[in-house]
C-alpha cells in the first residue's frame, strides 16, 4: 500500500489487529513501526516472514523508508536521515497509530534514534537493534578483524572508509557479519536504489547523534549481538550510556550477529516480545490501521 505524507510516497505494509476481542470488551495492542537498514540496499524484505511472529503481540507495520524499496524515489542529495525519521512521525499520524514501538534495524535505528530525539512525545516505546549512535570506523574495524580475521578488516575498512571493494570482497565481509545472514534468495527480493545509497554512505560516515539522545523519553530496549562486528556492543552500551537514566535496556545476546533473530531465534523472540508485551500500550481506544 503506499500513502502520501510529508511530501513524499511511501510503501508500507499491515500484519495483526490492532485491536482484539476479549470478553465484553475491545481489547487493544501495540503497533510495532519496522525501519530496515542500508542506505539504498535494503527494503522492509528481508524482516519477512521472521518478523510475522510479532503479530502474536503486536499489530506490525513493515515499511520502506523514503527512497527505498517500494516508496517514492526524489533527488538523493536531499535525503537524509532527519526527513526520514519526521515521515515515521508523519505516517504514524496518518494511519491513526498515535503511540507506536518503533523498531530499528541497523541503519533503521539511526532513523528510529532520530524519530524519537526529534518527537520525543510521541512513540511509545523503542527497539534499537544491532546499531551505533556514531560511526567509528576504528571500532567497526576492530569488529571486523575480531570475527574475520586481518583480511576481512581491511576490507571492510576500504568499503566503510569510502574506497570500493569488488562483489567477491564485499561477500567476504558480509559473511562476517554474523553466524546466519540472508541468504541469496533473501537479499534477491530487495528493490535498491544505487544512488541514494551512494549519498546515504556519506551521512553514515558523518552519522553522530550521541548529544541528542538524551532528549528521548520513552522505554528503550537496546539489543545486540556479541559478535556484531558492524555494530558491535560498545557501541550499543554507548547507546544506553548517553539516553536518559532509567529507560534503557541493554541485551547482549551470546552467539548472535548483525541478525540475531536468525543466530539465536529462541533467545530472542523471547527479549523482543517481553518488550513488546509490557510496553506501553496505545492510549487512543480508536487507534488502528
Amino acid at each position: 500500500m503506499h500513502i502520501e505524507v510529508n511530501g513524499t510516497r511511501l510503501w508500507f505494509d499491515v500484519d495483526g489487529p490492532a485491536i482484539v476481542p476479549e470478553g465484553a470488551v475491545m481489547r487493544e495492542r501495540p503497533t510495532v513501526i519496522l525501519l530496515h537498514g542500508g542506505p539504498g540496499s535494503y527494503d522492509h524484505s528481508y524482516f519477512k516472514p521472521d518478523f510475522f511472529r510479532m503479530t502474536g503481540q503486536a499489530q506490525v507495520v513493515f515499511l520502506d523508508l523514503r527512497g527505498h524499496g517500494r516508496s517514492a524515489r526524489h533527488d538523493p542529495t536531499e535525503w537524509n536521515f532527519e526527513i526520514c525519521a519526521d515521515d515515521v512521525r508523519a505516517i504514524s499520524d496518518a494511519l491513526g497509530v498515535a503511540r507506536p514501538i518503533v523498531f530499528g534495524h541497523s541503519m533503521g535505528g539511526f532513523v528510529a534514534m532520530l524519530y524519537a530525539a526529534r518527537h520525543p512525545s510521541h512513540p511509545a516505546a523503542l527497539v534499537l537493534q544491532s546499531t551505533h549512535a556514531r560511526f567509528d570506523l576504528e571500532r567497526l574495524v576492530e569488529g571486523f578483524r575480531r570475527i574475520g580475521g586481518d583480511r576481512v578488516a581491511e576490507l571492510a575498512r576500504r568499503d566503510y572508509g569510502g574506497d570500493s571493494v569488488s562483489e567477491e570482497e564485499w561477500a567476504h565481509v558480509f559473511a562476517s557479519f554474523g553466524p546466519k545472514v540472508p541468504g541469496p534468495q533473501e537479499l534477491a527480493r530487495r528493490i535498491r536504489n544505487p544512488a541514494l545509497g551512494a549519498r546515504g554512505m556519506e551521512l553514515f560516515r558523518k552519522f553522530d547523534v550521541v548529544d541528542q539522545l538524551a532528549r528521548i523519553e520513552c522505554p528503550t530496549l537496546v539489543c545486540v549481538g556479541e559478535l556484531d562486528p558492524v555494530t558491535p556492543a560498545d557501541a550499543s552500551r554507548e547507546i544506553v550510556g548517553a539516553l536518559q537514566a532509567g529507560i534503557a535496556r541493554l541485551e547482549v545476546l551470546e552467539g548472535a550477529g548483525h541478525f540475531p533473530w536468525k543466530d539465536v531465534p529462541d533467545q530472542y523472540w523471547e527479549v523482543l516480545e517481553g518488550f513488546v508485551t509490557t510496553a506501553a500500550a496505545p492510549s487512543d481506544p480508536a487507534q488502528h490501521v
